[in-house]
């Protein structure tokens, strides 16, 4: 894989990731066939800022949960209103660093 695509793809996407895990995807990206670098670059990835405020207005209904595909705490969420509010605080300050997470490891799959 040319080092250039790979230096630009992560410059534009790194705050879509863990920072730790940067070094590790780049090594991956450098390692992969051109022919995959297409569907790289077509993937989808959520931005951990806009999770970030679907989980301060929606996130009592259980939606972050949802969206980041932990469906059995999204229904607990929803039926039970976050718990009375514990959950839902809990998400606020573990939905960037989860939604990082979730990107990275549908990276992973795909390489």
């Amino acid at each position: 894989m040319d080092a250039q695509k790979v230096d630009m793809y992560i410059m534009a996407n790194q705050k879509d990731f863990p920072a730790d895990k940067i070094v590790y995807l780049k090594e991956k990206l450098l390692a992969m066939p051109e022919e995959k670098f297409a569907l790289v670059s077509s993937t989808q990835l959520k931005s951990p800022t806009t999770m970030l405020v679907i989980s301060l207005f929606l996130g009592t209904l259980g939606v972050d949960r949802f969206m980041l595909g932990n469906t059995g705490l999204g229904v607990l969420k929803l039926l039970t209103l976050g718990c009375c509010g514990i959950l839902t605080i809990i998400d606020w300050c573990t939905v960037m660093k989860r939604t990082r997470e979730y990107n990275f490891n549908k990276m992973a799959a795909i390489i």
